[in-house]
């Protein structure tokens, strides 16, 4: 099974590092690995927060 990756110039979806339209590199948008020991948890909380306008 091949990765999804996401060209951020034409808001479409890839399975190349590169996308073939605007020949720019494409990120890639599988969430992160899960961990018990979530050493950067309390950055994405606080972060979602303020997004959130809490």
């Amino acid at each position: 099974m091949s990765n999804l990756f996401y060209c951020t110039k034409c808001k479409e979806y890839k399975l190349d590092n590169i996308c073939n339209k605007c020949k720019i590199k494409t990120i890639s948008k599988n969430p992160p690995r899960f961990s018990p020991q979530d050493h950067y948890g309390k950055y994405r909380r606080k972060l979602k927060k303020l997004e959130k306008g809490e």
